[in-house]
């Protein structure tokens, strides 16, 4: 299965949901923003939505700092 994640093509072996993604990607689900084919995803909704071959995604981390 191939995904576009950030403009650049990835890989995996089977479909997933955005939170196994993000697992996969080691992101915390907790301090992203995630877009799948031009729709925001909110996190309650990251374990519900299934990523499949083609698909594009989006992903902006949050960063904290002072």
């Amino acid at each position: 299965m191939k995904i576009t994640i950030n403009g650049k093509e990835k890989s995996f072996s089977t479909p997933l949901k955005i939170d196994e993604l993000l697992e996969a990607l080691e992101l915390d689900g907790d301090r992203v923003a995630v877009e799948h084919n031009l729709n925001i995803v909110t996190k309650e909704f990251f374990a519900e939505t299934p990523v499949l071959d083609g698909d594009s995604i989006e992903i902006v981390q949050f960063v904290g700092g002072g």
